[in-house]
């Protein structure tokens, strides 16, 4: 997610309350998320939902192909994962791998491994919460 100010410019308007701290709210349809192709993997496109992923929290909404994989890596930050379409086949270092369909949730700590990978016939779509600044390092190998 390394467009995350090509976003920001994107969206700005319709955030801009959110991201400067102000009282008032945002509402965004489905249909109206202004999705951003990811640098890797590709089969990925996010948009920010609220906050400002290269200063503090944020809140971001993906969306993944069938069969895309996002593989091993960590946050400095602790995410949150909230499946609202599809279905992922969830893994974190130490855990056996999960299905989670729509309402599916996970919470990786900081720096806790993990990847993801849409397994459904259609597309994938989550939100994911990030308690500080976004970052990500990629891993090889976590098994």
């Amino acid at each position: 997610m390394r467009k995350a100010q090509q976003i920001l410019m994107i969206a700005g308007t319709l955030l801009a309350p959110v991201l400067h701290g102000e009282t008032r709210h945002a509402v965004v349809p489905l249909d109206k998320v202004q999705w951003v192709a990811d640098d890797a993997p590709k089969c990925l496109s996010y948009a920010v939902e609220t906050g400002n992923p290269e200063t503090g929290p944020s809140t971001m909404i993906l969306k993944a192909a069938p069969n895309c994989l996002v593989p091993w890596h960590l946050h400095t930050a602790r995410e949150e994962l909230m499946v609202a379409k599809g279905i992922t086949l969830t893994e974190m270092e130490g855990m056996p791998a999960t299905r989670l369909g729509a309402g599916g949730y996970a919470v990786m700590a900081g720096k806790q491994k993990h990847q993801f990978t849409c397994v459904s016939a259609t597309e994938c779509i989550l939100f994911v919460t990030f308690d500080a600044k976004y970052d990500i390092t990629w891993v090889k190998d976590a098994k």
